[in-house]
């Protein structure tokens, strides 16, 4: 097997520096690193992984190989991949398989290659190592006892395949632990994608029309976020219980066919496709911004726009402007792709401290407890939730109260 592929193995002195700065800003991390390196809870677990490749991962797969594990890395998107980082990573010692800008057959080989180490756990981000292994290499599964999806698309994708019946082992629902969903994509998602879209445009958020599609924890975050920043937010949903609390947070909620109209910048994070097509840009106003934060690039019609434009432009680094049929531009940021990791940094690390806590005890938990787990989607356990929120607090120097044993009477009583 080859032992890496990437960019340029001279970048690795900046991926380390990289790699350094977000392990200074990750306590939680830091503290699971020097206990694995004491108790070696992964020793001769073959561990791949496929999530965005920046220095926050590059650090959790150090992490994970300081208790043992033999990591095999690859990225999850291929505008994510920074070759610094894949560099420094490989000259760790890890075998690493990705690049930025990366084409489609360059992208499935790297995946490929991430899972011909016959993995026992794969940790995901989207799902495309467990899709590949069950649709193009079952063979490379035989070894696996299960794994830990990051995000909602992913989590999406594996419900799918356990309704249908053919997930083959256990796969942890990393996305849905309070200790990442409720942090890492409200406050995460929300910094991030403002960061990208501020830095990308070089223009004012204050007093612009911005269109948050759907309103799961991203999108309040997103939401929350522009709001902050003094734009006025409408909120398009096809759920009803969050149009309501959309519109009780405080924002306009009305379809994309009429938002379509009013926005100036649009901001889709669904898990869904097609949720911005080629006939709501018809109706935008000229020099509108289009922005992706869900995990796949088609949630803003790209395919549909690709073919619909009747001009397309650079307009600046990492925005391409299309011109309609109707005379007018649309932007988009980071070729539809995560705007926040395609076109910026991702994440704040002490955010991804949190999730990646998560990421790493569950993969533990997986690997103590596999053989007594069902072949489909499972929830993080409770107990992983409280340890990684008490750490948290810890790090801040946060003390909170405990109940009394008076309290924890009264609270399991029925009686009057």
């Amino acid at each position: 097997m080859k032992e890496y592929d990437v960019r340029d193995m001279g970048l690795a002195p900046s991926g380390h520096r990289k790699i350094q700065w977000v392990r200074d800003n990750m306590p939680l991390l830091r503290g699971l690193e020097e206990e694995y390196l004491e108790t070696k809870p992964f020793e001769g677990v073959k561990i791949s992984l496929s999530v965005h490749l920046e220095a926050k991962t590059a650090y959790l797969c150090l992490v994970l190989a300081a208790g043992g594990a033999q990591m095999s890395v690859t990225g999850s998107n291929v505008l994510s991949t920074q070759d610094d980082v894949a560099a420094a990573l490989a000259d760790r010692g890890l075998r690493v398989f990705a690049y930025h800008g990366a084409t489609q057959e360059e992208y499935n080989r790297h995946i490929e290659m991430c899972l011909e180490n016959k993995p026992n756990i794969i940790i995901d981000d989207g799902g495309d190592l467990v899709s590949f292994l069950h649709e193009k290499r079952p063979d490379l599964m035989e070894e696996a006892w299960g794994g830990c999806e990051e995000t909602t698309t992913g989590v999406i994708r594996l419900k799918a395949m356990e309704k249908e019946g053919v997930l083959r082992f256990p796969m942890v629902a990393v996305n849905d632990a309070d200790c990442k969903h409720l942090f890492d994509n409200r406050y995460g998602t929300g910094q991030s994608v403002w960061d990208s879209i501020m830095r990308n445009t070089n223009l004012i958020i204050a007093a612009k029309k911005v269109v948050v599609v759907g309103y799961g924890w991203c999108s309040r975050g997103i939401a929350m976020r522009a709001a902050s920043l003094g734009a006025q937010v409408i909120v398009t949903e096809i759920d009803p219980v969050k149009a309501i609390e959309a519109k009780m947070d405080g924002f306009s909620v009305m379809p994309m066919a009429k938002a379509a109209h009013f926005g100036d910048i649009f901001v889709s994070a669904t898990g869904c496709c097609k949720t911005i097509t080629t006939e709501h840009m018809m109706s935008m106003k000229d020099g509108a911004i289009l922005t992706n934060a869900g995990h796949f690039d088609c949630e803003v019609d790209m395919e549909g726009l690709e073919k619909f434009a009747v001009e397309k432009t650079e307009r600046r680094n990492n925005i391409t402007g299309y011109k309609l049929p109707n005379g007018k531009w649309v932007n988009v940021i980071g070729e539809g792709r995560l705007v926040n990791i395609a076109a910026a940094d991702g994440h704040p690390a002490e955010i991804m401290d949190m999730s990646f806590a998560v990421q790493a005890m569950s993969a533990k938990y997986i690997k103590d407890n596999y053989k007594n787990l069902h072949n489909g989607v499972i929830d993080v356990s409770r107990e992983i939730d409280d340890v990684i929120a008490r750490r948290k607090l810890e790090s801040w120097g946060i003390e909170i109260d405990s109940l009394t044993e008076e309290q924890e009477a009264y609270l399991n009583s029925w009686k009057i």
